[in-house]
């Protein structure tokens, strides 16, 4: 089925909108009280996906059991902590190293889903998952002056551990999202994912807005009163994991994940065509190389 492919795009495509529009909220709510709003705005969105989902196909509404949500609690709890784990590795000095070790979610991903789900990708995936791999390390280090040795001796740096657990925490999140939709009943694979995402926003919501209400109840306060920026953040963000959710019960989770890399070349696009800055050699070689691995990967699926 290749039905996962545009999907998966138009999943990297509004993760990278959202991305945009969240940055704006940084100077007025906290890592926290950011990442609150994700959730707790995009709740009705995802209500209404599920609810025009379930109208479209004519399924029956799924019946939760014990063990989906609990999938759905864990991978919710890790994209948290995978989300507050790459804010902290902004802050330390080698800023770079650690943006290139998130980006090790593609490859971590697709270790572990071998591992846990026994997903068995062809040579020419794999072969594409490096390549990948290769273009966001160019992308995120490019015209940094950081040589291979340098980014070798800088894997024990926190920037780099922060960057690294950050990829697990995400690539944990896929597999417990996926075998949430495993362990759901139903006829209809799209309808199941989007229960899933309103099962996991609910709960992200409570889980971080509990926190906030806990420590920071101020960021809560204020959460409320950004609603005509927020909403927006929200909405792409449901909508975004309707996608994400999707691609994973249609295909093998790294395949989705290394095509989803494909976020880092509307990223840049968006900076040539939009904020008018200029490409450096490095960003088009690394273009290049992403665009050169999601092609690997589509023709070895």
């Amino acid at each position: 089925m290749v039905a996962w492919i545009p999907v998966t795009v138009a999943a990297a495509l509004l993760q990278c909108w959202r991305t945009a529009l969240q940055q704006k909220l940084r100077h007025l709510l906290s890592v926290n009280g950011a990442g609150f709003v994700r959730f707790l705005y995009g709740a009705p969105t995802a209500m209404l996906l599920f609810l025009g989902g379930m109208a479209v196909t004519g399924a029956p509404m799924p019946v939760p059991n014990p063990a989906f949500v609990i999938y759905c609690l864990a991978g919710g709890l890790l994209q948290i902590l995978g989300t507050n784990l790459l804010i902290m590795s902004f802050g330390y000095r080698n800023f770079a190293v650690g943006t290139a070790y998130a980006k090790t979610e593609a490859a971590q991903s697709a270790v572990i889903a071998l591992i846990v789900l026994h997903e068995v990708l062809r040579p020419l995936a794999w072969a594409g998952i490096a390549l990948g791999l290769c273009g966001v390390m160019t992308l995120s280090l490019a015209g940094r002056g950081l040589k291979p040795r340098d980014i070798l001796a800088a894997t024990v740096q926190p920037a780099a551990l922060c960057g690294l657990g950050t990829g697990l925490m995400f690539s944990f999140t896929t597999i417990f999202i996926k075998l949430a939709n495993q362990s759901l009943p139903g006829p209809s694979l799209v309808v199941k994912a989007l229960f899933a995402v309103l099962v996991t926003n609910t709960l992200q919501t409570l889980m971080q807005g509990g926190w906030l209400l806990w420590r920071e109840p101020e960021q809560l306060r204020r959460a409320f009163t950004t609603w005509r920026s927020s909403m927006w953040v929200g909405t792409l963000s449901a909508c975004g994991s309707a996608c994400w959710f999707t691609g994973f019960v249609l295909t093998d989770v790294a395949l989705v994940r290394s095509v989803g890399q494909i976020e880092i070349v509307f990223t840049l696009l968006f900076s040539k065509f939009y904020l008018k800055e200029q490409l450096k050699r490095g960003d088009v070689a690394g273009l290049a190389l992403v665009v050169g691995g999601v092609l690997l990967i589509v023709l070895g699926h």
